[in-house]
């Protein structure tokens, strides 16, 4: 019952803050209601460690013979820590509300009803319960975009993530058909070697690291709030997966190349994540950036490393894109969370560098610029002036602001140290060494020359060529030019002429049909 107490406390939360907005509008606490359910949630996912593994399961479905599985969740070792950086980052959306003027209890809701699907996601035990949340939070997502771009551009490019995000689920369902086959009814408590390989590209697809495509890249109508919820969330239901994928599921001739595209994803991710004008821009790249290094982990047979990287992409990321109202006084709360990307010892990246096969730290060595250039990016935008100064705030505002980007940073730590079966490691310091070394270097390079040198604003051929842009106009070529034929033929399948055009295709069938009639007869006869 733990396992389901946070999602029903996020659930009515939303459900009431909806419903007041009808009934009451002028309701005049809907900010502290909003706030006092995310932190309950927040404490129920807390509860969920008082014992694991623990799990929870709906009715059976029927059929049985075709669904051999019913919706269940799992708390262990890999969605607790996920869930908690999910349910803080909730909080944390709505307590740092305060200095944005979003007074509107919609975005709030949608914050908790989003953050209650992504828990609901990483907590799946299976497939099917995978499979039915990631629908529900693409179609949150696909409404949501539809409805705040503007443009047949930027449609194109919400439909592309969505077609995306929906091959990687056709995926999910093919590893699952594959492991039926093979006798082995599979489950994320002990995934079948079978299906890890398409279970890692499905990710991937998901992610937007196989191949690399950005295509919310050029919209930035979704801001601080509400717009972070949705991208980190989206991003944290997808890599939970990397987590189930144990190491000795990724024994093909695959891994070594599809570490190489991820090192190709996560150097451009962090290059122009580095180069941004300002975070709330640079948010797809510390996303993709974040999640590579994610998926190199579990490539490198570390699930570990995976779940380090990716509750740093949530909460390191929501305490930097939360960060609006700046004073010198604050400065120390984004350097907690430089602390988490740092992978020194009992931080919670500390052991993304361990590798679990023999030759695979070899392939560590082009990922430690990556992690170098989204660290140098953190600072760079950390420093930056930010849309208001707390200094103008009243003074309540200036207590719960702090707060609330402090539960962020204070998550961060307690993971570090009490988050997962691997955490509480003194890793790999050489990689954390050489990683910080490199990022003081850019960061210098960064707040001196390089931003002199090559504007964040001056697209070159390079940026053109990872963005895959060329390869997304030829698809888009061949997509228009099957149209038009489609369009021709039912054009000219309609109106007066339609009668003789079916008439002539049903002469020219019967007569193909007739000639090979009498071929065979003529066959027999001899």
């Amino acid at each position: 019952m733990f396992i389901l107490l946070p999602i029903f406390l996020m659930l009515l939360t939303a459900l009431t803050l909806i419903l007041l907005r009808f009934v009451r509008p002028n309701f005049k606490y809907p900010w502290m209601l909003a706030v006092g359910g995310a932190t309950l949630a927040l404490i129920g996912i807390f509860l969920w460690h008082i014992r694991l593994p623990q799990s929870i399961s709906l009715a059976p479905w029927q059929p049985v013979k075709l669904f051999f599985f019913s919706p269940t969740w799992l708390a262990d070792g890999i969605s607790w820590p996920y869930a908690l950086s999910l349910a803080a980052l909730a909080a944390a959306v709505i307590w740092t509300s305060v200095v944005r003027a979003e007074n509107d209890p919609a975005a709030w809701a949608g914050t908790l009803l989003l953050t209650a699907l992504g828990i609901l996601a990483v907590a799946a035990e299976n497939p099917l319960t995978l499979i039915l949340v990631w629908s529900s939070i693409d179609l949150a997502e696909l409404i949501t975009m539809l409805r705040s771009t503007e443009g047949e551009e930027q449609n194109q490019g919400v439909v592309i993530a969505f077609a995306a995000r929906l091959a990687g689920t056709g995926l999910v369902l093919w590893a699952n058909l594959v492991s039926t086959a093979g006798g082995i009814l599979m489950n994320f408590r002990a995934t079948p070697a079978s299906a890890g390989t398409y279970l890692l590209i499905a990710a991937g697809l998901r992610l937007g690291v196989f191949p690399l495509h950005l295509p919310y890249r050029k919209q930035n109508v979704l801001r601080r709030g509400f717009g972070t919820s949705l991208r980190l969330v989206s991003a944290a239901a997808s890599l939970s997966l990397l987590a189930r994928i144990p190491a000795n599921a990724l024994k093909s001739s695959l891994p070594p190349y599809l570490l190489i595209l991820a090192a190709v994803a996560a150097l451009y991710a962090g290059w122009m994540w580095l180069r941004a004008s300002d975070e709330i821009l640079g948010r797809p790249f510390w996303v993709l950036g974040m999640a590579s290094l994610s998926v190199a982990a579990s490539l490198r047979g570390n699930p570990t490393g995976s779940i380090g990287w990716g509750v740093m992409l949530i909460l390191g990321g929501g305490l930097l894109f939360l960060f609006s109202a700046r004073q010198r006084s604050t400065i120390w709360l984004p350097l907690l969370g430089l602390w988490g990307l740092s992978s020194l010892p009992f931080s919670p990246s500390a052991s993304v560098w361990q590798t679990g096969n023999q030759n695979s730290w070899l392939f560590v060595i082009p990922f430690l610029p990556a992690q170098a250039l989204l660290m140098a990016g953190f600072i760079r935008h950390a420093l930056h002036p930010g849309e208001t100064s707390l200094e103008s705030q009243e003074r309540w505002t200036k207590v719960l602001y702090p707060t609330g980007l402090f539960l962020l940073a204070a998550i961060a730590i307690l993971l570090g140290l009490w988050g997962w079966d691997g955490a509480r490691s003194l890793g790999q310091w050489w990689a954390a060494i050489i990683a910080n070394i490199l990022a003081a270097g850019f960061t210098a390079l960064a707040l001196t020359v390089l931003v002199r040198v090559v504007p964040a604003s001056s697209p070159n051929q390079w940026t053109r060529i990872f963005r895959l842009e060329r390869l997304y106009q030829m698809l888009t070529t061949i997509y228009d030019f099957f149209r038009r034929i489609a369009d021709i033929i039912t054009s000219s399948l309609e109106g007066e002429g339609g009668l003789l055009w079916s008439l002539l295709l049903l002469t020219l069938i019967l007569s193909v049909l007739s000639t090979r009639v009498l071929s065979v007869l003529s066959t027999r006869g001899r």
